[in-house]
């Protein structure tokens, strides 16, 4: 057992979860924690033509305000993702907001886009260095009507503009009144289409939510191939609590569920869409990522790149590390010679 699974988490594990979540922030941002080493050059690949040095990334949500980017990579991550950002500055939904699931490896979050808004996060991101790729996920201000939801994400896109490797439309969250709305067809060929007017566009991807009926998920993959978008991001966090045992601590707070338990479906529509866009297309695969095995399955079903949250908060700083050492050992199990040969091989 680690000192961090045997001392450090259940510390932090004393204090609401959100408070651990600030502390390790501040702790974070001043680069006083670094996991050890790993790299392997089976790891390596170029996405959209940027290098990667390794397919995990931090998810958006983690580092919403652009605080702790000179870090990330000292604690293994091949690219991190920003975020979310909307427009207007905004508080987010009231305290308690964020619920853990220990048993379950879970979270439940309701955070509602928290943020200090896109210029204030532009004017951090202006003076930020770091040696791997941004993504910066956005959302739409609460105070937006959904009928100007386009105006809102390209104003935060224009802005933001230079200092992204890609951009994340973000319609899927469950945690900001009527959302999830837009990802119907046509509000969100709206949206695509206004950040595309952008000069210069950057890779853009939009994130769907994993509750989504197949013939819904269909329609999504026909908008993004019609917009000409980078690629997809499967999944966000899901409304469902199926696969949570009655009676677990929280598990009927409102909000998005991610952890372990979202793996399966999670999975499930990854490989739908994998199969409904065939290479078009490059997929970021998201939720439930616990064990090598899991990274080794998002690739398998057609993922190009993989992002963890929820499993990194419950494994400690040498998560990623230990992840990736996993998945090369599976790889060479296997006799897979690179990233390539295994992505898709399990559609």
């Amino acid at each position: 057992m680690s000192f961090y699974s045997s001392v450090v988490r259940p510390l932090m594990f004393m204090l609401p979860a959100e408070t651990a979540h600030d502390l390790a922030m501040s702790v974070l941002r001043r680069g006083w924690i670094k996991a050890r080493e790993f790299q392997h050059p089976i790891l390596e690949q170029e996405v959209f033509g940027v290098p990667f040095r390794n397919p995990i990334g931090l998810a958006a949500g983690f580092d919403k305000h652009a605080l702790a980017l000179p870090h990330w990579q000292r604690l293994g991550f091949g690219f991190t993702e920003i975020g979310t950002v909307t427009w207007h500055p905004q508080p987010g939904n009231p305290k308690p907001r964020l619920f853990r699931l220990p048993s379950q490896k879970a979270l439940i979050n309701r955070f509602g886009f928290n943020n200090e808004g896109a210029r204030t996060i532009s004017t951090r991101l202006a003076i930020a260095r770091t040696p791997i790729p941004i993504g910066i996920n956005l959302g739409k201000s609460k105070v937006t009507e959904l009928a100007d939801a386009a105006k809102d994400y390209q104003d935060s896109y224009r802005l933001l503009h230079k200092f992204g490797s890609y951009f994340v439309v973000n319609v899927s969250s469950p945690n900001t009144p009527g959302l999830r709305s837009l990802q119907e067809k046509g509000p969100l060929s709206e949206i695509l289409h206004a950040m595309k007017e952008v000069d210069d566009p950057k890779p853009l991807f939009f994130k769907v939510a994993p509750d989504l009926e197949y013939d819904a998920l269909d329609e999504l993959v026909e908008v993004a191939r019609e917009a000409k978008v980078t690629g997809i991001i499967a999944t966000n966090t899901t409304l469902s609590r199926e696969d949570i045992p009655t009676g677990t601590r929280h598990r009927d707070e409102a909000g998005g569920l991610s952890g372990a338990p979202l793996k399966d479906r999670s999975d499930m529509v990854l490989r739908h869409i994998a199969k409904a866009c065939g290479k078009e297309m490059i997929l970021i695969g998201v939720g439930g990522i616990t064990t090598p095995q899991d990274v080794f399955d998002k690739i398998a079903l057609g993922a190009h790149l993989t992002q963890i949250y929820s499993g990194w908060i419950y494994g400690g700083p040498h998560f990623v590390p230990d992840l990736l050492e996993g998945f090369v050992a599976l790889l060479e199990k296997h006799g897979i010679k690179s990233l390539d040969e295994l992505r898709g091989s399990a559609i």
